[in-house]
């Protein structure tokens, strides 16, 4: 099969393939998928067309994922992923419209547990702590809790010092 279609996508599978930075392709089509980037610091954008683009992130760049669908009758999906961005070589997980993946951090489907993680989120960035910068232990701390239908521990100022010195000892 070496139709138009393959070749185009082998082509642009292709210029991914020596790269080293994760891109996420976001896609916003009014009403129907809404694809965005809830917090990250993304080292370049490629606009595709006016409702694509594409964020690159650097290896180790921790970033949210916002994914949401709807058809004429609502909502049929939404989700939040935390991730890292993998340098090459690493081990990762697939998230689709990520390539080539990411270490997932959290994970939430359903819109009122997406609509408490960015409630979190918010109240982590009101403290007046870079979300990018949260320790990973809390992100998976707050996806487990969210899925066991509890609420998560609130991440403070004190706890985001302990993670920065911890980080300092054990690189």
């Amino acid at each position: 099969m070496t139709s138009a279609t393959t070749s185009r996508a082998r082509g642009h599978a292709l210029l991914f393939a020596h790269d080293a930075l994760t891109h996420v392709e976001l896609t916003h089509i009014e009403k129907r998928v809404e694809n965005w980037i809830r917090f990250g610091h993304e080292a370049q954008e490629q606009i595709l067309d006016r409702r694509r683009r594409i964020f690159s992130f650097r290896p180790g760049s921790v970033f949210a994922f916002v994914r949401w669908a709807a058809n004429d009758f609502g909502t049929i999906a939404s989700r939040i992923d935390i991730l890292r961005a993998v340098a090459p070589g690493e081990r990762c997980q697939t998230v689709p419209f990520v390539r080539p993946g990411a270490e997932i951090l959290l994970r939430v489907a359903g819109w009122p547990k997406v609509e408490q993680m960015l409630r979190h989120i918010d109240v982590v960035e009101e403290a007046g702590i870079d979300a990018c910068a949260v320790a990973p232990d809390h992100w998976r701390h707050v996806g487990n809790r969210l899925n066991a239908g509890e609420p998560p521990r609130a991440y403070t100022m004190a706890r985001h010092r302990a993670w920065l010195r911890r980080r300092e000892i054990v690189p």
